[in-house]
């Protein structure tokens, strides 16, 4: 969400934010409702007004023994009742039709965000590891996990049907291990406060977070109305919703271990083999809520704490800029972490680290206080995988498979798999 004040003084700015997201310019749209809105509310303002002088007029006529007078004062007010009503009308469909407009637009990317229309333009940053030489045709992970009898595709598809996987025994056990691995590192090291959050959710929640009113076709609603979560942030972030903290508060950092439920609607034909683009899966969120001055810095930290993980867990990977035209919604500012997968022979995209400035925050109306100050200011939230279970696990499998089809287990996990150092030991 926008500041209406900024589009008002800077509507050239917002137009080049709106132009390099590949929109057209907006600012002409918005500023007519706004205008008409605030005339609006000033019709309705004079109305109101005037009715309450009237009225205290019809006392005094009253009083003074002017009936005549009193009378005319009287048929004003219902005459200014009725009109009111209309105006009030007016003036609530005009803000709700600006609400909805703004609402609906991404938010304006920061200046050194690469400019493009798709993937092709997203700078690499850094990279971290080399892809390793296997010595055999690597293969892809469904191909391990089906030939180790470990991955159960055609038994989730009866259950469940397309995207959705049965995982048994070692991996399933190896899938747990890394969520836990991760969770410890965030906890125990990075400074993230662990929750447990709600896994369904009401509509403010995701319109807090700007998954609605614009994405709702890639969630999945309850008959009841609750939306399931569609990745932890959503909980995570609204735990600021509503409220104003203390400036000596911030940073506020979260963690969450969650199953995320999409509809993954855009996704027809892609990634249909396999773990890669599931309608449930287990992903360990970061969430950041800070001052405005301290989220740049705080985009870099998240980062690095998604880049730890894979460290430990051995895996060679990338650090990208998203371009202007594949940066998600509601970011200013985003960093994708892409891991290399043998099987594919293709880097892949496994953390999504966002700094959101005060986008999401205006919708929730999350705002902070320095001590001594009335005034508040809109606080800044940042949000990243830290990181997709399940593509983690992919990503263990392939870069760590063998010749004979079993997994080595990457010595950071074995403390959690009771020492184990192979899965699917064929000795």
């Amino acid at each position: 969400m926008f500041d209406l004040r900024w589009i008002r003084e800077a509507p050239a700015a917002f137009d080049r934010g709106m132009q390099r997201r590949g929109l057209e310019p907006q600012s002409e749209r918005v500023l007519n409702l706004d205008s008409r809105h605030r005339a609006a509310q000033t019709d309705l303002q004079e109305m109101q007004n005037r009715r309450n002088a009237a009225s205290k007029e019809i006392g005094a006529k009253m009083k003074s023994g002017d009936k005549d007078g009193a009378d005319s004062l009287k048929a004003e007010v219902a005459a200014l009742k009725e009109r009111m009503a209309e105006a009030e009308t007016r003036e609530n469909a005009l803000g709700e039709e600006l609400e909805t407009l703004l609402s609906s637009l991404p938010n304006i990317p920061d200046e050194d965000v690469p400019e493009g229309a798709d993937e092709s333009a997203n700078v690499c940053l850094r990279s971290w590891g080399e892809p390793k030489p296997l010595g055999f045709p690597p293969r892809q992970h469904f191909e391990l996990g089906e030939a180790l009898g470990m991955l159960d595709f055609e038994r989730a598809a009866y259950l469940a049907g397309s995207r959705f996987v049965v995982m048994r025994g070692q991996i399933a056990r190896l899938h747990r291990a890394l969520a836990q691995f991760m969770i410890d590192v965030h906890t125990l090291e990075h400074g993230y406060l662990e929750i447990a959050p709600p896994y369904l959710v009401r509509d403010q929640a995701l319109y807090g977070t700007g998954q609605l009113p614009k994405f709702g076709e890639d969630l999945f609603r309850t008959t009841e109305g609750f939306w399931l979560i569609p990745t932890a942030e959503v909980p995570l972030t609204n735990l600021a919703a509503e409220s104003i903290l203390e400036a000596d508060a911030l940073p506020q950092r979260y963690t969450a271990l969650t199953p995320c439920f999409r509809s993954e609607a855009g996704a027809s034909g892609r990634d249909t083999r396999g773990m890669l683009r599931q309608h449930q899966f287990d992903k360990v969120e970061m969430v950041s809520i800070t001052a405005p001055e301290d989220s740049e810095a705080e985009l870099e930290r998240m980062t690095a704490c998604a880049e730890t993980i894979l460290q430990r867990l051995e895996i060679p990977y990338k650090v990208m800029v998203l371009s202007t035209g594949d940066m998600g919604f509601g970011a200013v500012k985003t960093h994708d972490i892409e891991v290399w997968l043998p099987g594919q022979e293709l880097f892949r995209e496994i953390s999504s680290c966002s700094n959101c400035r005060a986008f999401q925050a205006r919708r929730m109306r999350a705002r902070y206080r320095t001590k001594g100050e009335k005034k508040t200011q809109f606080v800044h939230t940042l949000n990243g995988s830290g990181v997709a279970v399940g593509r983690a696990l992919i990503a263990v499998m392939e870069n760590h498979q063998q010749a004979d089809g079993s997994i080595l287990v990457p010595k950071a996990l074995r403390p959690y798999l009771g020492g184990m150092e192979v899965i699917g030991d064929h000795e």
